[in-house]
Parts: structure tokens; C-alpha cells; sequence
């Protein structure tokens, strides 16, 4: 009998050990880290320090789940932060599954609406999840832990502009802030830009920036001071490379070291010749999500490196 008390308490002890190691082996380090995750023909980036993520975009499809399973600790099923940058399928389709398996404290997004069904669901589980639902507006500040950024676009100028609040017949329960707005343009034109910084490391997340927006883009980069310097370590190439996303003003203005190119097999050429070349003849390192999978970038604050 003491004998099987023994071997239990050993037992007990061991399991214990295993799940401390385990804790340990998949407990954060104290490195930024900026994902571009490979979700085919779409984008999902997530960055995150030691406990605190922001995710922004959700790709065309579950994958995201992959992705974040990957990198976040097994016992963190929290995010603080949730980023639509427009609603198309293939940023924001991913983000069904994410509000389903992990709590989400705030969601940022425009109140543009989509006809899509698939939308209307993510509403659905935004509304009955009662998660704190914010607008853009350039200037707009956020901090998540020691990570911060700043919104460049769009203005509610712009969306005043550009699009029209629903008629009250049109508005449905989820319509406050999520799907307000209706507009004949391309959602494209109002994707949300953003400078996310952590220390002196900097990156432009662009969604699927437009040409007719990258003005503003620039205009605000300029005039906020957002930056002790006006460059930027990283872009997220718009729309996947393709040649009505990134502009050589734009480019020539924030002078980046590094660009992401988040893309998969697709129909439409992406990324084209002529945003390759553009970034090449301005001497930017490329990584794309096709050619090698998730694209991990770290920093200390100062440095940053390409993760392999």
C-alpha cells in the first residue's frame, strides 16, 4: 500500500515537472515579433510581446487558427486587440473562426458594410460577444502594452465623403458602429493604415491601400510626426503586390528597409513585376508568404532581424 503511494505522488510530481516545463518551453520571449502569416491568398499579420497580441486581418480561411496556435502560448486564448482593415473575404473570413476560439477585448474597424453573408455572421459574433468596438480616424492612437500605433487613414473627413449612414430601415442590431456606412466605392479606398511601432522598430500596415488613397497615406505620415525619423523599417506591401496598391511616392517617402508581400496562388498575377522592380530599384529587401511560408520579423526595440 505505501508502495502505491509512492509511485502515485511520484507520478503526481512528474506530471506536475512536465507541465512546468511545458509552460516554460512555450512561455513568450521578450522579443517583438511581427508575423505575417501564411494564409494563401490573403493577409493575417499578428505582432505580438511576450503576452499581448494584436491581430490584424484574418486571411480568406481558417488557417489563421494555424497560425495563432503557433505562436501564442497553448494556455492565452485572449487577444487583446483585433484589426479589420476592410471588409473583404479575404481579410476578414478568418476572423469568424478567431472570435469563435479566443475572447477578444477590442475590435478596430471601419463601418463600412459588406452584401456578403459571411460578414453579416462576423457581425453576429462580434454583437453577441459584447466586444468594444472602435472607429479609425487619423491621428487615433492605441497602445497595447508596449506596442503602439498610429492611424494615417482613413479620416472621418473621408468616410464622411465617401460613403452615407444607412437609412433606418437599412440598420440592424449590430449596425452602431459594424456596417453603419454603405458605399458605391472600392473598400480598398478605405482600407486602414497604420504605423505600428515598438521602440525605434517601425512598420506600415497597409491593407489593401488603394493609389486614389495613398496621398492621404503620405500627407498623414508627414504632418503627424508620428516617427523621430520619417522612414520606416517594414511595409506590408499592399493588396498581395499588386500594380494598384504601392506608389513610388509612397514609397519614396517612407523609405523602407524591409517589405512583406502576403500572398498565395492566385489568378491575378500578384505580386506584378512592377511593384518588384520598385522595390528593388529602391534597394528593399522582399519576403514574400508564397515563397517561404510565415514571414517572422523580431526586435528588441533597436534592431530587427528576419527570423528563419
Amino acid at each position: 500500500m505505501r508502495n502505491n503511494v509512492v509511485k502515485l505522488v511520484f507520478l503526481i510530481l512528474g506530471l506536475l515537472g512536465g507541465l512546468v516545463f511545458l509552460f516554460v518551453l512555450d512561455s513568450p520571449r521578450a522579443e517583438f515579433n511581427l508575423v505575417a502569416c501564411d494564409v494563401g491568398q490573403g493577409d493575417a499579420l499578428l505582432a505580438f510581446y511576450k503576452t499581448d497580441q494584436i491581430l490584424i486581418d484574418g486571411g480568406p480561411n481558417s488557417s489563421v487558427l494555424d497560425c495563432l496556435s503557433h505562436y501564442m502560448p497553448f494556455w492565452d486564448k485572449k487577444i487583446e486587440l483585433v484589426v479589420l482593415t476592410h471588409p473583404e473575404k479575404d481579410h476578414f473570413r478568418g476572423l469568424i473562426d478567431v472570435f469563435e476560439n479566443y475572447k477578444v477585448d477590442t475590435f478596430l474597424t471601419l463601418p463600412i458594410d459588406s452584401s456578403s453573408q459571411e460578414y453579416s455572421l462576423l457581425k453576429e459574433k462580434v454583437g453577441s460577444g459584447g466586444i468594444r468596438v472602435i472607429e479609425p480616424d487619423v491621428g487615433k492612437e492605441v497602445r497595447v502594452g508596449l506596442m503602439h500605433f498610429v492611424i494615417l487613414h482613413p479620416s472621418q473627413s473621408f468616410l464622411a465623403e465617401k460613403s452615407s449612414v444607412k437609412e433606418l430601415g437599412q440598420m440592424d442590431q449590430n449596425s452602431s458602429i459594424l456596417g453603419a456606412r454603405t458605399t458605391s466605392k472600392s473598400p480598398n479606398d478605405f482600407s486602414i493604415n497604420l504605423i505600428l511601432s515598438f521602440g525605434e522598430f517601425d512598420a506600415l500596415l497597409t491593407g489593401d491601400l488603394s493609389p486614389s488613397s495613398a496621398l492621404e497615406v503620405g500627407s498623414a505620415f508627414s504632418s503627424l510626426g508620428v516617427l523621430s525619423r520619417l522612414s520606416v523599417e517594414y511595409i506590408k506591401v499592399p493588396h498581395h503586390g499588386s500594380k494598384n496598391g504601392l506608389t513610388q511616392d509612397l514609397l519614396e517617402l517612407i523609405k523602407p528597409k524591409l517589405a512583406v508581400i502576403s500572398v498565395g496562388k492566385n489568378s491575378y498575377g500578384h505580386p506584378h513585376k512592377e511593384i518588384l522592380d520598385m522595390l528593388s530599384s529602391f534597394g528593399v529587401s522582399v519576403f514574400r508568404t508564397d515563397q517561404i511560408g510565415d514571414v517572422v520579423v523580431a526586435s528588441d526595440g533597436r534592431r530587427f532581424w528576419v527570423k528563419r
